[in-house]
């Protein structure tokens, strides 16, 4: 086989999504962007395993909608990108 193929690093940790209390007004807010943070480093499941939401989820549209207008406010393409491709998934 070629060494191409062997994985000789040592296992990545898993990303450390910080949120706060549950009760905390700000939770749906970094909830969404943990799971945008997620998406866009490939690990959609750590990040919905760490916020116990899963991708999609319609109660976090609103926060995704303010991510998506403040990204595109400032040419972050690929935040808004994965903003729209949650609320699609939400209609779906």
């Amino acid at each position: 086989m070629s060494r191409a193929f062997v994985k000789e690093d040592r296992e990545e940790r898993p990303a450390d999504y910080r949120l706060p209390d549950p009760d905390s007004s700000y939770f749906d807010e970094a909830c969404a962007w943990a799971l945008i943070t997620g998406a866009d480093e490939g690990d959609t499941r750590g990040a919905e395993l760490a916020t116990g939401c899963r991708w999609g989820e319609a109660h976090l549209v609103p926060c995704v909608e303010a991510i998506l207008q403040r990204a595109e406010a400032e040419n972050q393409g690929r935040v808004a990108q994965l903003c729209r491709r949650f609320i699609r998934a939400t209609a779906g």
